[in-house]
């Protein structure tokens, strides 16, 4: 199989269309056996749902390439599980979590020659979505809806590749006290946007949220969650009072890495702002991850009051550990031993 001209090295994190896309569709009901289609526009009534009362839930996983050549994702059924749980939570139809993997399957499969080849730290991203169809102009659940898989070949999420990044104490928050922070909908996304813009503006590469009910605690940023190394080599994993935070497949998987292949302590926690300082003066280490960021070292945090350097010139040894054993297992250099890695035939 014959891949994509492009210039897979230097890809940027943007979309651009590929061969398919999948789409099923939610009505009467039930949902339809869903396909593969070619067409990647969605037509809409002017009093669709998603237009008034934003029932709308994602997911972000990958695909890539191993050293053995097979592609691969990781922990799809993960990514099924927390769309289910987020549809739920606004009153949407969970795509069954079974067809879901093998959806992201199909479309994988049909974008194979969309894949990048291995060791160029491009992978082919994907982005599960749901959306309500249906016309609703009182404030209702939609009775209508489509899932849809699109895919497109990304390179870093932050520029620069692994290195430390500056971000932010955002004077803003991103989700109200016990509202929809912890689920992965579009609705959380917007309201980070202003802050993000700010930020970017700013030189910053994004925001450190704070808990919406006091502003004491560390939560996420607009795109990642953080994890803290204190100064004894212990990974310490931000907790929510108010249950804002979303939960990260790659955060999730990287304390187990810590714990079980690396043999760290795991402190799940609140974790205040009050201790960043005090971090970095001791050799911590601060670090943002996601799907799409993997895993980037924090060099700098700046509140209104302080800046807090953790260090632009170089990557924590806890962090590098963290990244080269997870990557590996990713990639196919490392055993996977907990079986996350999920095989998908393309020929």
């Amino acid at each position: 199989m014959e891949k994509k001209d492009l210039d897979w090295a230097n890809l940027s994190f943007e979309y651009q269309p590929t061969d398919y896309s999948y789409v099923s569709n939610y009505r009467d009901g039930a949902w339809d056996d869903g396909a593969l289609t070619a067409d990647h526009s969605i037509r809409l009534s002017e009093c669709a749902g998603i237009l008034h009362y934003c029932q709308e839930v994602f997911e972000g996983l990958k695909a890539y390439t191993t050293e053995s050549g097979d592609v691969v994702c990781f922990r799809p059924d993960q990514n099924a599980h927390r769309m289910a749980d987020s549809a739920r939570r606004i009153v949407m139809p969970p795509f069954p979590e079974d067809r879901f993997v093998d959806a992201v399957e199909k479309v994988v499969r049909a974008n194979a020659a969309w894949v990048p080849p291995f060791g160029l730290g491009a992978t082919l991203y994907i982005r599960p979505l749901m959306v309500a169809t249906g016309d609703v102009i009182g404030v209702k659940p939609a009775d209508e809806y489509q899932f849809r898989i699109l895919v497109t070949p990304v390179g870093a999420y932050y520029k620069g590749g692994v290195k430390p990044v500056k971000v932010q104490v955002s004077q803003y928050d991103r989700a109200a006290p016990h509202g929809t922070g912890n689920i992965k909908a579009g609705l959380n996304y917007a309201m980070s946007l202003y802050p993000s813009v700010e930020a970017h503006a700013a030189g910053y590469a994004d925001n450190m949220f704070l808990d919406p009910e006091t502003r004491t605690y560390v939560e996420e940023s607009g795109g990642a969650n953080f994890l803290f190394v204190d100064k004894d080599g212990n990974l310490v994993v931000p907790q929510s009072a108010t249950d804002s935070i979303l939960p990260s497949i790659t955060r999730r998987s990287l304390v187990d890495v810590a714990e079980s292949d690396l043999g760290y302590k795991v402190s799940e926690r609140n974790f205040t702002v009050a201790e960043l300082q005090a971090a970095a003066e001791n050799g911590a280490e601060a670090i943002l991850t996601g799907t799409a960021a993997v895993i980037s070292p924090v060099g700098e945090v700046d509140a209104a009051d302080k800046q807090v350097v953790y260090g632009m010139d170089h990557v924590g040894p806890v962090m590098q550990r963290l990244r080269e054993t997870l990557t590996g297992i990713q990639s196919g250099e490392i055993e996977d031993r907990f079986g996350w890695v999920h095989k998908i035939d393309v020929e």
